[in-house]
């Protein structure tokens, strides 16, 4: 008979060590990475921002540049985070058998999950700080108040991180998160209003994005950095937590299953 653990995880210090661990090991590979992150944002807003930003003129009452720019930020953090959630967390867990050694210490299954968390969350900051960055030098956004997002891109790559680790725990191999990407990830990089308003869909579509976190992620991002009124702020912290929190718990479930039993 199968038998699961289902307590409530308890955070510990040990999270910390698990995310130093990651972060010792990303800074061989800095360099690319940092090249990826700057890369990227620079030809989306180049090609898009400024190329098709040119015969758009403005949408939602700004230029299109910084339009697509406020939203490229959120929809970064989703990506970065989903991709080190399964990809990364995946290699660790069965080839590398990281976690085995791991669990060798005073580390348990709580602490890894929860470090592997606040890694996927540090790293969706990352990439979202960058395109912010980038945004600025094109002068997509100016002023040093839309700083003030950083604390919320952290929220983001936190919310899409659970998701990703419990793919992470459900997978038997790396095509398995072709689903994910194919048909959590690009929808909603496509329909969450990155591109183009949400009001602009059909009202049963609507709908249904707004269940969808980077809809509330975008929404509290856009007006921050484009120094408009912020609206219903409170409603979209909470559902941005909520997923994290949620997802978090499905996580460790699914990984003390996994690894344990």
């Amino acid at each position: 008979m199968e038998l699961t653990d289902y307590s409530i995880p308890q955070v510990r210090h040990g999270a910390l060590a698990v995310w130093r661990r990651n972060a010792l090991v990303w800074r061989k590979l800095i360099g690319p990475s940092l090249m990826i992150n700057f890369g990227e944002p620079f030809l989306y807003l180049l090609g898009m921002g400024y190329g098709l930003g040119r015969f758009i003129g403005e949408m939602a009452g700004m230029p299109y540049l910084s339009f697509l720019a406020s939203g490229l930020v959120a929809s970064s953090a989703m990506t970065t985070a989903s991709f080190e959630g399964m990809y990364s967390v995946h290699t660790r867990m069965v080839p590398q058998k990281t976690y085995d050694a791991m669990l060798a210490t005073p580390i348990d299954i709580d602490d890894i999950v929860a470090g592997e968390m606040l890694w996927c969350a540090t790293k969706g900051l990352i990439a979202g700080t960058a395109i912010l960055l980038v945004s600025m030098l094109f002068g997509a956004i100016s002023g040093f108040t839309a700083l003030a997002v950083i604390p919320i891109i952290f929220l983001v790559g936190l919310c899409f991180a659970g998701p990703a680790l419990v793919m992470s725990a459900l997978s038997p191999n790396y095509e398995f998160f072709a689903y994910y990407f194919t048909l959590i990830v690009t929808p909603m990089f496509i329909l969450c209003g990155v591109f183009y308003p949400v009001t602009t869909m059909p009202e049963a579509v609507q709908s249904i994005i707004q269940f969808l976190p980077l809809t509330h992620a975008i929404a509290l991002i856009r007006p921050i950095v484009t120094d408009l009124k912020t609206t219903n702020a409170l409603s979209h912290l909470l559902v941005l937590a909520t997923y994290a929190f949620v997802t978090f718990y499905i996580a460790v479930v699914l990984i003390r299953r996994r690894l344990f039993y």
